[in-house]
C-alpha cells in the first residue's frame, strides 16, 4: 500500500466538525500525525523517521523553523498576483496551511467520483462487501456506498460533541486505530437509506473504501489524482490517526486558502482544470444536485451541502467557520477559513456569501 511520507507531532491537535471546543485548543497544528500531499514539482524528501512540524518545515524548505506550539504552518513561496479578492488577519496568510475539518469531505466525494468512473466502485456496491471485516449479526448488510454518500447509512456514532461522557465522533477523532473504532461501532439507529442523519463515520468509511479498492492510501489517492493534475501551489497535510496509520478521511485535509479555491474552481468548471477533465462531470452533476435532506432543512448530496434545498449553489462545510462555497449561476467561488467557533450561523454565513456572489459578478 502507497502512503506519502508521514511527518510531525506537534503539540496541539485539532477537532473534527462540530465537535465541543474543550477537546482541544482553538488554533490548532495539523496533527498530531500527518502525511503530507506533495503538489507538483516538489522536491523528494530523504529517508527519516517522523519529527515536529516546525523543526520538519525548517529543515526541508530551507527556513528558520517555526517554534513548537506556533498556531499556524507558513510555506515560503514566491509572491505572485492573487487569483481574486483575498483578505488575511491574525497571521494567516496565502502561505498559511490551515486545518479545515468537516471540509475534507467533500474532497473524498471527488476521489469516490473517480472510482466510480474507473469501474472499480459502484454507489449500490454493499460495504460488507468491499469491507467483509465488518460484517457481523447483519446490521451493516444493507448499507451502501450511496448511503455512505448521502449521509444516509443509519450508523449510530453520534454527533454528540458536548464530551461528557466522549463518545461518537470526538471519540473517533480521538482513537488510534480507526479501522478497529469502527469495527467496535456496528450499530444501527435507523434502516439504511430511510432518511439522511449527519455521520462523520460515513465519511471514514468512505475513506477506507478507497483505500481497500484502489491499494493506495488516501493522501497519495490525493496527491495522484488530484492535487498534482489541478496544479495545487503548495503540499497539503492529511491527519492520521497514529505514525504510519490510517488518513482520518471525515476531516483533517490541511491546506492553503488558495489551493481550497482551486478544488472549488475545480468542480464549478465541472471537474476540468485546463484541458484535463481530472472529476468527471457526471460525478459533479451527482453532487451538485441535492439528495437527502437534513434535519437543518438543507440538503445533502455526495458529501457536500445544499442550502437552498434546490439545485443551485452548494458547500463543502467545517466546523469553526470553514466553507468551500461554489455559486455555478454566478460563476464564484468563495473559500472561507477560520478559528471562528461554534456558535456562527451558518445559513447568515451562506447568505453572505451569495450575496457577495452576485455583487462581485454584477
Amino acid at each position: 500500500m502507497s502512503h506519502p511520507e508521514p511527518i510531525g507531532s506537534p503539540t496541539r491537535s485539532g477537532h473534527p466538525s462540530g465537535e465541543h471546543p474543550a477537546l482541544a485548543a482553538r488554533r490548532p497544528l495539523p496533527g498530531p500525525y500527518c502525511v503530507r500531499v506533495r503538489q507538483a514539482g516538489t522536491a523528494a524528501e530523504g529517508p527519516g523517521g517522523t519529527a515536529g512540524h516546525g523543526a520538519l518545515e525548517g529543515r526541508t524548505q530551507g527556513h528558520p523553523a517555526i517554534p513548537d506550539g506556533h498556531p499556524h504552518q507558513r510555506l515560503p513561496r514566491p509572491a505572485r498576483r492573487p487569483p481574486g479578492h483575498e483578505w488575511y488577519r491574525d497571521g494567516v496568510d496565502a502561505q498559511t496551511r490551515h486545518g479545515t475539518w468537516s471540509t475534507a469531505k467533500s474532497v473524498i466525494s471527488l476521489m469516490v467520483g473517480q472510482s466510480i468512473a474507473a469501474g472499480h466502485l459502484h454507489e449500490d456496491d454493499l460495504l460488507v462487501d468491499l469491507l467483509p471485516e465488518l460484517k457481523k449479526d447483519g446490521a451493516y448488510d444493507k448499507i451502501t456506498v450511496r448511503h455512505l454518500l448521502d449521509m444516509s447509512s443509519g450508523i449510530d456514532v453520534s454527533e454528540d460533541y458536548s464530551g461528557i461522557p466522549m463518545t461518537g465522533t470526538p471519540r473517533m477523532y480521538l482513537t488510534t486505530d480507526l479501522p478497529n473504532f469502527v469495527k467496535d461501532n456496528r450499530a444501527l439507529r435507523f434502516t439504511p437509506g430511510s432518511k439522511g442523519e449527519y455521520r462523520s463515520v460515513d465519511t471514514q468509511l468512505l475513506g477506507q473504501i478507497l483505500h481497500r479498492v484502489e491499494g493506495k492510501s488516501v493522501a497519495a489517492l490525493l496527491q495522484e489524482r488530484i492535487w498534482q493534475p489541478m496544479g495545487a501551489g503548495d503540499d497539503a497535510t492529511w491527519n492520521l490517526d497514529r505514525e504510519g496509520g490510517t488518513e482520518k478521511s471525515f476531516c483533517c485535509l490541511n491546506a492553503t486558502a488558495r489551493d481550497f479555491a482551486k478544488i472549488g474552481q475545480l468542480v464549478l468548471d465541472n471537474g476540468r482544470a485546463g484541458d484535463r477533465q481530472i472529476v468527471p462531470q457526471a460525478w459533479i452533476d451527482r453532487l451538485s444536485t441535492p439528495a437527502v435532506t437534513m434535519s437543518n432543512g438543507w440538503s445533502y448530496s455526495a458529501q457536500w451541502w445544499h442550502p437552498s434545498g434546490a439545485k443551485g449553489d452548494f458547500s463543502a462545510v467545517g466546523v469553526y467557520g470553514q466553507y468551500i462555497y461554489v455559486n455555478p449561476a454566478e460563476r464564484t467561488v468563495i473559500v472561507k477559513l477560520s478559528y471562528h467557533g461554534t456558535e456562527q450561523d451558518e445559513q447568515e454565513t451562506i447568505d453572505a456569501m451569495r450575496d457577495l456572489s452576485h455583487n462581485l459578478r454584477h
